[in-house]
């Protein structure tokens, strides 16, 4: 009997425990599916509160509980619009917004080539200030003794731009990483500029928006912005001496690769 008893309750403790397990096993999965399920939620409710304030921020007007409404029934398959009306909306609704966004660009745009214009005006005036033939204004920091780069040439420096504002918009100085490239490729300002400087050297570069990126958006950088930059000129080679390779860092150099005048 005793044997008989101690089987019984093997079997028995096997059994709840097997139970317990799926239960939790059960409750967990659950629990996942529930996850999934608001996060799911919550990433489609992120977007949609991304494209409202997009909107907002351009001065079209957005009913949040009827854009709650047009989700509920889309789940529900029962929107009240088709989706040729639907797309009708949209569409006049983007043209509206990209003429606000066109506009707010123009007087920017206007807005910072008058500021540029009395910066140069203004900066011109201290005697520390040379100014080219081209309208480009530079100081020397440090006057280096080494060789003059051509723009056939491949340089490497440290340096760091700013607005008129001040805004910081790239510093290799914080990257801890210089940036090697060839001359011609970079925006007129920089190879004018960097085309004066001995190696060694350490210029500050006030580019006019003539020989930046005229009346382009780059990155962080508005249109029509006159650009400053501290440039630090540490190495010159010819091409033949830099033929293994130009090793720059693609999303370094503050975007001023190219030029929007070229």
């Amino acid at each position: 009997m005793k044997t008989m008893m101690k089987k019984t309750c093997k079997t028995t403790s096997v059994a709840l425990l097997c139970s317990v397990a799926f239960m939790t096993t059960a409750a967990s999965s659950q629990q996942e599916t529930e996850n999934v399920s608001y996060a799911l939620g919550a990433s489609v409710g992120k977007y949609i509160s991304s494209r409202i304030y997009d909107q907002t921020e351009l001065g079209g007007d957005i009913t949040v509980d009827t854009v709650i409404k047009g989700v509920v029934d889309a789940l529900k398959d029962e929107t009240s619009m088709s989706d040729e009306d639907i797309l009708t909306h949209l569409n006049s609704r983007a043209e509206m917004l990209n003429k606000e966004k066109e506009a707010r660009l123009a007087a920017l745009s206007s807005k910072n080539l008058a500021e540029g214009r009395a910066f140069l005006a203004s900066n011109k005036t201290n005697d520390n200030i040379k100014v080219t033939e081209s309208g480009l204004q530079y100081e020397v920091i440090t006057q280096g003794e080494g060789k003059v780069p051509l723009e056939s040439d491949v340089v490497t420096v440290h340096y760091k731009g700013q607005l008129i504002d001040g805004t910081q918009f790239d510093n290799s100085y914080e990257r801890n990483e210089t940036n090697r490239f060839p001359l011609l490729t970079v925006i007129d300002g920089w190879k004018e500029g960097i085309g004066l400087m001995p190696e060694g050297s350490t210029y500050r570069l006030t580019i006019p928006t003539e020989l930046a990126y005229g009346n382009d958006t780059v990155g962080i950088i508005p249109p029509n912005s006159v650009l400053i930059f501290d440039v630090e000129l540490l190495k010159v080679e010819s091409p033949s001496e830099s033929s293994h390779g130009m090793g720059l860092s693609g999303m370094g150099m503050g975007g001023m690769m190219g030029s929007s005048s070229n």
